[in-house]
């Protein structure tokens, strides 16, 4: 008798695009500007915080919802960030972005539930929405703008559509939604009864002089959304895993009770110290902000000198580059399958965010919160092998 191991949404899935560069820059000594993830000096008060309370704070299991502080303290930053009226019952703390998103898809998406999902998409969405016996189905967005089209998502959408998934700003390609498509997007939740799951973790590190706004604070969303943030990306510190959901009382009590059958809970030490960061003045996360904006200058600038036609972006920590209008007859996949082995620079190509065999295939995704040496060494390997291509 032939015996089936494991469940068939992960038994035929390979590595991840992310997991499969980064250990190609590994394997190869290459610059890894692939994964998104800073490198450089981190920010020492954080971690001297942490250190603190490892050392005068109880190490035992904290509140499954999080602790207290940390709840406090992200409906406070809510507040004086984007105007949002919340509580710490508002508030559930997750390990990491990836695991809130976990837990708001087994909360909310049932078996045979349709859930639109908008591509380029972070990879783990649609996984997620199978394992919960749901049916992902995409809208694509599309180049030179990537916007959200109201007619395509219109037509998308079911009897069975339950759940839209919004990641703003887009990763990778660095978007963010308009006021008018925001609220086209509430108004299609409201009149199809559709409830929201945002991922909203790049919502500080935007270029384009406006404010994050929040699918959660158009009218009549505050019990439709869970809204995901992250520390990581606020304070340039993935490896702690520190995140949160966000959501009207009932929707959160609904999370949170799938949350604690995922982690349960998050090292206690670091989510006081997470508390203690987002109390700080705003020169700190100006300082921050700023030091962001020179490095993506940085890249954008050396790309552009070396060749490349560079994408406009207004969010996250990335640029895209649109290989065909710099000279390159190569398609994402390959440009970043040889780039890494030829050029020893590790980028993504954006086509591995699609499920779709019409993906766009001719861009590709570079990280640049790196040192200013590790960038310009980068831009020179690209551009020497763009020149010998």
């Amino acid at each position: 008798m032939t015996v089936t191991i494991g469940h068939p949404v992960y038994a035929g899935m390979g590595r991840t695009i992310f997991d499969h560069m980064s250990g190609l820059a590994r394997e190869l000594g290459a610059i890894n500007l692939g994964q998104g993830f800073p490198e450089g000096p981190e920010p020492r008060e954080l971690i001297e915080a942490a250190a603190r309370a490892l050392r005068e704070r109880s190490n035992q299991y904290p509140p499954s919802a999080g602790l207290p502080e940390l709840r406090d303290a992200v409906a406070a930053y809510y507040g004086r960030r984007q105007r949002l009226a919340l509580e710490r019952g508002n508030v559930v703390v997750t390990s990491g972005a990836t695991e809130a998103i976990c837990s708001a898809v087994l909360a909310l998406v049932q078996p045979g539930d349709e859930v639109l999902l908008f591509a380029p998409a972070y990879d783990a969405y649609a996984p997620m929405v199978r394992r919960c016996g749901g049916v992902p189905v995409f809208v694509a967005l599309r180049p030179p703008g990537w916007g959200y089209d109201e007619t395509a998502i219109r037509a998308a959408i079911s009897a069975r559509t339950r759940v839209v998934m919004l990641n703003d700003p887009l990763n990778p390609m660095g978007t963010v939604a308009t006021p008018d498509e925001l609220a086209m997007l509430a108004r299609l939740c409201l009149e199809h009864d559709l409830l929201a799951i945002c991922d909203e973790v790049w919502e500080e590190v935007r270029f384009d002089g406006r404010a994050h706004a929040s699918l959660l604070g158009e009218p009549g969303m505050a019990d439709r959304v869970v809204k995901i943030g992250s520390a990581g990306k606020l304070f340039g510190m993935t490896g702690w895993k520190i995140g949160w959901m966000i959501a009207g009382e009932e929707l959160a009590t609904l999370v949170a009770r799938a949350h604690q059958f995922v982690t349960f809970t998050t090292a206690p030490a670091l989510q006081w110290a997470v508390a203690e960061g987002l109390g700080w003045g705003e020169d700190w996360f100006e300082g921050q902000h700023a030091a962001r904006a020179a490095q993506r200058a940085r890249l954008q600038g050396g790309l552009a000198e070396a060749g490349f036609a560079v994408m406009a972006n207004a969010a996250t920590w990335f640029v895209c580059v649109d290989l065909a209008a710099s000279g390159i007859a190569l398609d994402d996949t390959a440009f970043s399958e040889r780039a890494v082995r030829e050029a020893g620079v590790a980028s993504i190509p954006v086509s591995a965010l699609y499920e779709e065999a019409d993906a766009p295939k001719g861009f590709a995704r570079l990280c640049f919160t790196k040192p200013d040496a590790q960038i310009d060494e980068a831009v020179a390997r690209l551009g020497r092998f763009r020149a010998g291509l």
